[in-house]
């Protein structure tokens, strides 16, 4: 049986890492993509510590012909095909609306919604090539909900709940499944630098993540909005 073949932007640590672990454990060949080579090796050698098999690719997905070229060079080392993409990468911050500056907002714009589209757009050839093709879209509870200071952070996830929403209608002739992956606050570096009182040890783990999408992928039904609980729940 061949391996699963999976691509995940944002690899290099917090959720996209989790991710990419819990798939090599699974004996699949992962593609490990964001703009830090140093911090890709360190999870490709857990990739394969782990069971899996990994490539590494350098790929900053708000550059239209970074994702082009890094896409391609992913499917050629897939032989073409590509069965499960996960779009992980992501920013986040915190900060008053009156705050905030239209630079911002196309920052986040072009990491959070607009890298979604250019590398789910490239990658639908091979994800048309794949077995039973899967696409995970990592959204968060302020897709549904807002949150005080959160307005630019709120708008991008929103945006891409609609995008996974009306995807998955375009590609449901195709056979591949779209689903929307919504955490809530979870203990990653990205809370290193943002201000605030957090009690991370009551947020959720990565790896909580990772567990919810696999089995989103094991489950034989349609594809679904997937919530993590709580920890504990």
């Amino acid at each position: 049986m061949q391996a699963l073949r999976v691509l995940v932007t944002g690899a290099s640590r917090g959720i996209g890492r989790a991710i990419a672990l819990r798939f090599a454990r699974e004996g699949a060949h992962v593609a490990l993509c964001a703009r830090s080579t140093e911090a890709l090796g360190v999870v490709a050698r857990e990739v394969e510590e782990a069971g899996g098999r990994s490539h590494v690719q350098t790929m900053d997905v708000t550059d239209p012909d970074s994702v082009k070229r890094g896409v391609a060079a992913i499917l050629d080392a897939f032989s073409g095909g590509l069965d499960v993409l996960v779009n992980n990468a992501g920013i986040f911050d915190l900060l008053p609306f009156e705050e905030t500056t239209p630079a911002m907002w196309e920052r986040f714009y072009r990491v959070d919604l607009h890298g979604v589209f250019l590398v789910t757009h490239c990658a639908l050839p091979g994800l048309r090539r794949g077995t039973r093709a899967h696409i995970f879209n990592i959204a968060s509870g302020a897709a549904r909900k807002g949150f005080e200071g959160c307005s630019i952070y709120c708008a991008m996830k929103a945006g891409l709940m609609g995008f996974s929403n009306g995807l998955r209608e375009d590609l449901r002739s195709d056979g591949i499944r779209v689903s929307t992956v919504y955490p809530g606050s979870t203990d990653t570096t990205i809370f290193d630098g943002v201000p605030g009182d957090w009690d991370r040890g009551s947020m959720n783990q990565p790896e909580d993540v990772a567990e919810i999408l696999w089995s989103g992928l094991v489950d034989s039904g349609e594809a679904a909005d997937l919530t993590v609980p709580p920890p504990g729940q």
